[in-house]
């Protein structure tokens, strides 16, 4: 048990000390209290801590932020795709370190980290980028939970986060993409991929000649190209895994077009350099120029793909399949992205429930039956 005694200073003062053992039972101690309260009530907190399983050596603790990022950074790069790895090292760059990087772990509570949640936001920090941050100092964290430098993680009780507002999603009519598709020039087949295929720009650039099955009317996602500044990054799907895409008749003949004349490992859709096709400007590029001469609503080439979700359900395509063709692991996560897609399935609902218990068509299905039983 924790021991509490009083001692003298070489000014006279009195102060207290707290002698412990820690649980691989060395004897450590630690004094400068100014009342025997305070030393009693660390001395309370420290059985407590060891009789729970989380005591922590407070020499374990003054590991500063900024020592801890390091291998976190480096372990991040390894596991995650580039362009992710972009958005974490920036996190920490801009909005994490500032604050953090010179504080030791052990000196960081809840109220400190909701002021500086608070303060991102009154900077004009938009909901995801205070996530964003949050996540990396969050993530950080509980690395010094695991080495044992923390008891516990104080992000975990934060609570006053931005909620953060879904984009409201944009369609196009299949009349409008083929529009699109026409003002796009020789950009035509790329267009008509993206918005009855649903792939993502990445993987739609990414695609060669061997990934088309023309036989079976399917395109093999495998890949995806990502753009970082001029450069582009090479790796998997969003989801990991390689998906089989049905691709409709009137997109293959056009994307054979663009197949003709090259090697199985040329790119279905280059740039003219002959690399990955750049993503497009949001002004002033090829697709704000084509969007704006077919007279459609403002997108993006990322909403074609909600367009491929949107003309998919209007064809007859069930959740599941809506779901392996946008490469998601799980079918809620359609469901909750394309909850607004089914809102017809739910009036379906309404008129089956109706036409098969409503009391006039009880009353008459229970007067048949109750006829036949006479006869």
């Amino acid at each position: 048990m924790a021991t509490v005694s009083r001692y003298q200073t070489a000014s006279g003062a009195t102060r207290y000390r707290v002698r412990y053992r820690t649980p691989d039972n060395r004897q450590t101690d630690k004094r400068g209290f100014l009342t025997k309260r305070d030393a009693d009530r660390y001395a309370n907190g420290i059985e407590v801590a060891k009789m729970r399983g989380e005591y922590v050596m407070p020499s374990m603790g003054r590991i500063t932020v900024g020592e801890l990022v390091t291998d976190w950074l480096a372990r991040k790069k390894q596991a995650t795709a580039p362009s992710h790895y972009r958005t974490l090292e920036s996190a920490w760059r801009v909005h994490v370190g500032p604050r953090w990087a010179a504080v030791s772990v052990a000196e960081i509570d809840v109220l400190g980290i909701e002021a500086w949640i608070t303060g991102m936001v009154a900077a004009g920090g938009g909901a995801t980028t205070v996530h964003r941050a949050y996540g990396v100092f969050s993530g950080l964290l509980t690395d010094a939970v695991k080495a044992n430098r923390l008891a516990v993680n104080p992000a975990r009780a934060v609570a006053n986060l931005p909620r953060k507002t879904a984009r409201r999603h944009v369609y196009l009519t299949a009349d409008e993409v083929h529009r699109l598709a026409e003002e796009s020039a020789e950009h035509r087949a790329l267009v008509l991929t993206l918005a009855f295929c649903g792939t993502r720009w990445g993987e739609t650039i990414a695609l060669r000649v061997r990934d088309i099955e023309f036989l079976r009317k399917r395109l093999n996602v495998s890949e995806n190209a990502v753009q970082l500044g001029v450069e582009h990054a090479l790796g998997q799907t969003k989801g990991r895994e390689a998906r089989s895409v049905p691709v409709p008749v009137f997109v293959l003949n056009e994307v054979s077009k663009q197949c003709e004349g090259k090697a199985p490992d040329d790119l279905v859709f280059p740039g003219r350099d002959g690399s990955y096709l750049p993503r497009p400007k949001s002004s002033g590029g090829w697709f704000a120029g084509a969007v704006k001469r077919a007279e459609v609503q403002k997108v993006t080439p990322h909403d074609l793909r909600h367009t491929a979700a949107s003309l998919a359900v209007s064809s007859g395509a069930n959740v599941l399949a809506l779901a392996r063709m946008l490469g998601h692991k799980d079918p809620s996560i359609t469901l909750r992205v394309y909850a607004d897609l089914f809102d017809t399935d739910l009036d379906a609902v309404a008129v089956s429930l109706h036409n098969a218990y409503s009391p006039d068509n009880v009353g008459k299905m229970w007067a048949r039956t109750a006829e036949g039983e006479r006869e």
